[in-house]
C-alpha cells in the first residue's frame, strides 16, 4: 500500500519546462534515494510533494491519516518565531504525553493523601498503560540519544534557537522530525552540516526507520547504506533503479550499453528498409510490397516520435500505443525522418584523458615521524610513523579545526612544525587542489586561464579543453561563471598540464553534485602517482585510499557520546531541571565538544593500512570490545559468550554476509516479477535479459551461502 502518489507533475517557468509527466508511488516500506545533476529539479520536486508549492500540472495523493515531514536544504528561517531552548523545542513533540504525565502526577498526588478509592485506582491504572504504551517513560531518553547522535550534546540543551547557526538549527529540525516519527520522512541534503560520526548515527537510524523515507543527497556512501531504491532525475523525467547507490551504478551502465545495442539495431533496420523503399518505390512488380513497407515505416517512426525508439522492442502492437492510423508519409519524408534519428542517451559525456605523472618519484614521498603540526601556542595533533610511499593513496579524516588542511599547507611549505620534521621524497612535484579552487582567477575566461599556467598555442590549448568537456564557446565562458563541476574540471586540466606526481587534495568533491563527482573520481582512480586525499566524501575515500590517516583525541573514547558512552542522562541530571545557560558553564556552545586547538596538542595522528571499509571494520569490532555507557544510543547485537578477538570478526563477518544475502534474495524476488510481467506481455528479449540476471544473482547467492556456512562452521 502507498503512502504517496504523483500523477503527472509538471513545473514550468515560462516557457521553459523544468520537469513534466512524472508519476511516482511511494510505498510504506520505501527507502528511495532521488539523484541527479544539480538543477534537475530535485528540490522543488520534494517540495511539491511536501505540499509546500504548487505543480504547474498533476496531482499528489497523500494517503488519509499519514503524516509527512520534510527536512528543508537549509534551515536559516526555521524557528524564527520560536523562543524555546533546543530541548524545549524537542518536548513540544511529546506535549501529550507531558500532559497525560501532568494528571498523572495529580493522580499520584491524591494518593499520596491517602484517596485510594477504587476509581481512582482504575484511572490512574488505566491512564499508566496509555502512558506507557505511548512512550511516557521513555520520550526524555530518546530526545537525549537523538540531540547526541546529531551532535547537539548537553551545552546546545539549553540554548536559544534564535542563537544557534544556520546549520544548527538545521540538525535542531532533523532531531524534531526523527523524534515526530512521520509515517514519510523527505530529507533534502541531510548530511550537510552533519560531521561523520553523527553522519554514521542518521545511517543507522535510518536503516531501521519503519515508516517511508525519501533522501535527496550527494553522499554516495550515506546513499549505499540507507536506502534501497534509487530514483534518477535528469532531463525533466525520473528513472527508478532497485538497489543501493552501488547497485543503481551497474543497473544504469546495463541500461545504457542496452539502449545503445537497440539503438544501432533499429536503426540500421530502418534504414535498410527505407533503402528497399526508395529502390523499388517506382517499380511496378514490386510498388505494392514497397507501400506496404512504407506503411509500417510510417508508424514505426510514428512510435519513435512519441515514445523513443526503445518502445520498439516493447511487445505492443501499434494500436495499443495510442497512435492513430494516419496515411504513411510520402517516401522522401520517411527517408528525413530516418536518418534525423538520433542517440539520445542519458548517458553523459566522459572525460577522455588520465591524469598523467610527469615522472617518477622517490620511493618514498613523506614521512613524518614524532612531528607536531599547528600554531605557536595552539598544537593541533601529533604524528608517529607516518609514511606513504610512491603510488599510494592516503586519506587524512578527522573532526573539523583538527589540522587536516593546516598539514597539507605544511606539505606545501607555507608553515614549519612546531616540533620535529615532516620529510619530503625525491623528485617531487605536487600539484595541489582546494576545495574552493580559490586559485583560479574569475576575472578570466577558461581559454586564458589554462594559458596563464602554460604558455601554449590557442589550438592545443582548445584540445586540452575539450578532452575535459570544454567545447566550442565554452572556452570564452568566464571563470566566475563556471559551475562547481565546471571548476573542478578547469582545475583537472591545469593539474593535468603540470604534470604532478604527488597530488593534495583538499575536500575535492564540495559543492559537486554526483555527475561530477564521478567524472572526478574517474579521472583520479586513473592517476599512477601519489596522493594525499583530506575529505568527507567516504565514497571516494572508499574507491581511492589505501591508507587512512585519523586525527583523533585520545581521550574521545571516554568523552564522545556517540563512540564511547555516557547514558545522556548522567553526569548531568534531567536536562528539563539544569539551570543556566551553557555559556557560563563553558564558553560559547559552539565551541563545546571539543575544538581539537584547545585539547593542547593531545590529538594523534593513526594510521591504518587498509581500506575505508577495512578501518570501518576494525572500528565497529573495537567499539563491541568495551562496553560503552551510552549503548542505548547504537545497540550493539548480543555477542556470543566468548569475546575473542576470532569470535568478534567471525561476527562481524557473518553480520555482513547475511546483509548481502538478505540483497541478493530481494533482487531474485524483484527479477522473478519482472521475469513474470515480462512473459505476460510476450517481452521475450526482455524475458532471456531477466532470465539471464537471475541466473547471475542465484549463482552469488550460491557464493554467499557457501561462503556463509564456511565461516558459520
Amino acid at each position: 500500500m502507498s503512502i504517496l502518489s504523483a500523477e503527472n507533475l509538471a513545473l514550468s517557468f515560462g516557457a521553459f519546462d523544468l520537469f513534466q509527466g512524472i508519476s511516482l508511488t511511494i510505498a510504506n516500506d520505501s527507502k528511495i534515494g532521488l539523484i541527479g545533476p544539480n538543477g534537475a529539479g530535485k528540490t522543488s520536486l520534494l517540495l511539491i510533494l511536501a505540499g509546500l508549492n504548487q505543480p504547474s500540472a498533476g496531482e499528489v495523493h497523500l494517503a488519509r491519516g499519514r503524516r509527512l515531514g520534510y527536512l528543508r536544504q537549509e534551515a536559516v528561517d526555521a524557528f524564527a518565531a520560536r523562543a524555546n531552548t533546543v530541548y524545549a523545542e524537542m518536548l513540544t513533540v511529546f506535549a501529550d504525553l507531558l500532559d497525560r504525565q501532568s494528571h498523572l502526577n495529580e493522580l499520584e498526588a491524591r494518593m499520596s493523601a491517602g484517596d485510594y478509592t477504587e476509581a481512582l485506582l482504575e484511572e490512574y491504572g488505566s491512564l499508566q498503560q496509555v502512558f506507557e504504551h505511548a512512550g511516557g517513560y521513555d520520550y526524555d531518553i530518546r530526545i537525549q540519544q537523538t540531540l547526541e547522535g546529531l551532535g547537539l550534546g548537553k551545552p546546545y540543551w539549553h540554548t536559544p534557537l534564535n542563537h544557534l547557526s544556520g546549520g544548527q538549527k538545521t540538525r535542531v529540525l532533523l532531531a524534531r522530525l526523527l523524534l515526530e516519527k512521520p509515517d514519510l520522512l523527505m530529507l533534502d541534503e541531510p548530511t550537510n552540516h552533519l560531521d561523520i560520526e553523527a553522519v554514521e548515527w542518521l545511517e543507522h537510524t535510518l536503516r531501521e526507520w519503519e515508516g517511508a523515507v525519501l533522501i535527496v543527497s550527494h553522499d554516495r556512501f550515506f546513499l549505499d547504506n540507507t536506502v534501497n531504491t534509487i530514483w534518477e532525475m535528469d532531463h525533466g523525467a525520473i528513472e527508478t533503479y532497485s538497489g543501493s547507490y552501488s547497485a543503481y551504478l551497474l543497473q544504469r551502465q546495463e541500461r545504457w550499453e542496452y539502449y545503445e545495442r537497440v539503438f544501432n539495431e533499429e536503426k540500421a533496420r530502418l534504414l535498410k528498409e527505407v533503402d528497399f523503399i526508395q529502390r523499388n518505390w517506382v517499380r511496378a512488380s514490386t510498388h505494392a510490397r514497397a507501400l506496404g513497407l512504407l506503411r509500417r515505416l510510417s508508424r514505426d517512426l510514428a512510435v519513435v516520435e512519441k515514445y523513443g525508439i526503445l518502445a520498439l522492442r516493447s511487445g505492443k502492437q501499434w494500436h495499443e500505443m495510442g497512435l492513430s492510423a494516419d496515411r504513411p508519409l510520402d517516401v522522401i519524408e520517411a527517408v528525413r525522418k530516418v536518418n534525423s534519428i538520433s542517440l539520445s542517451s542519458s548517458r553523459p559525456p566522459s572525460i577522455r584523458p588520465r591524469l598523467a605523472a610527469g615522472h617518477t618519484s622517490g620511493t618514498i614521498v613523506l614521512r613524518a615521524n614524532q612531528a607536531t603540526i599547528g600554531y605557536p601556542k595552539h598544537p593541533l595533533f601529533t604524528t608517529q610513523g607516518v609514511e606513504l610511499r610512491r603510488g599510494e593513496c592516503a586519506a587524512l579524516i578527522g573532526p573539523n579545526g583538527s589540522g587536516k588542511t593546516t598539514f597539507l599547507k605544511v606539505l606545501l611549505g607555507q608553515l614549519e612544525p612546531l616540533k620535529g620534521q615532516v620529510q619530503l621524497g625525491a623528485s617531487l612535484k605536487i600539484g595541489y587542489f582546494a576545495q574552493a579552487q580559490d586559485a583560479l582567477h574569475p576575472e578570466n575566461s577558461v581559454l586564458d586561464e589554462l594559458l596563464s599556467h602554460k604558455s601554449m598555442q590557442a589550438g592545443p590549448a582548445r584540445s586540452l579543453l575539450a578532452q575535459y568537456l570544454f567545447t566550442g564557446e565554452d572556452v570564452f565562458k568566464p571563470v566566475s561563471a563556471l559551475s562547481g563541476g565546471e571548476r573542478a574540471r578547469l582545475a583537472l586540466a591545469i593539474l593535468a598540464l603540470d604534470g604532478a606526481n604527488f597530488l593534495l587534495l583538499d575536500e575535492p568533491t564540495n559543492h559537486l553534485d554526483i555527475p561530477a563527482r564521478e567524472a572526478l573520481q574517474a579521472v583520479l582512480e586513473g592517476f599512477s602517482g601519489t596522493i594525499l586525499l583530506v575529505s568527507h566524501d567516504r565514497y571516494l575515500i572508499d574507491r581511492l585510499a589505501t591508507q587512512i590517516w585519523e586525527i583523533q583525541d585520545p581521550r574521545s573514547a571516554e568523552g564522545d557520546p556517540r563512540s564511547a558512552g555516557g547514558d545522556p542522562r548522567s553526569a548531568g541530571g534531567d536536562p528539563r531541571s539544569a539551570g543556566g545557560d551553557p555559556r557560563s558553564a563553558g564558553g560559547d556552545p559552539r565551541s563545546a565538544g571539543g575544538d581539537p586547538r584547545s585539547a593542547g596538542g593531545d590529538n594523534k595522528l593513526d594510521v591504518f593500512r587498509g581500506t575505508y571499509r577495512e578501518f570501518v571494520l576494525r572500528r565497529s569490532v573495537a567499539a563491541s570490545s568495551v562496553q560503552p555507557r551510552a549503548q542505548i544510543l547504537l545497540p550493539p547485537k548480543p555477542l556470543v559468550r566468548d569475546n575473542s578477538k576470532e569470535t568478534r570478526q567471525r561476527v562481524q563477518s557473518l553480520a555482513l554476509l547475511e546483509e548481502r544475502i538478505r540483497q541478493h534474495e530481494a533482487t531474485i524476488q524483484r527479477l522473478s516479477r519482472e521475469l513474470q510481467r515480462a512473459g505476460e506481455a510476450q517481452s521475450f528479449e526482455k524475458v532471456h535479459q531477466l532470465s539471464w540476471q537471475i541466473a547471475q544473482s542465484q549463482a552469488a547467492l550460491d557464493e554467499l551461502m557457501a561462503e556463509w556456512e564456511k565461516v558459520a562452521a
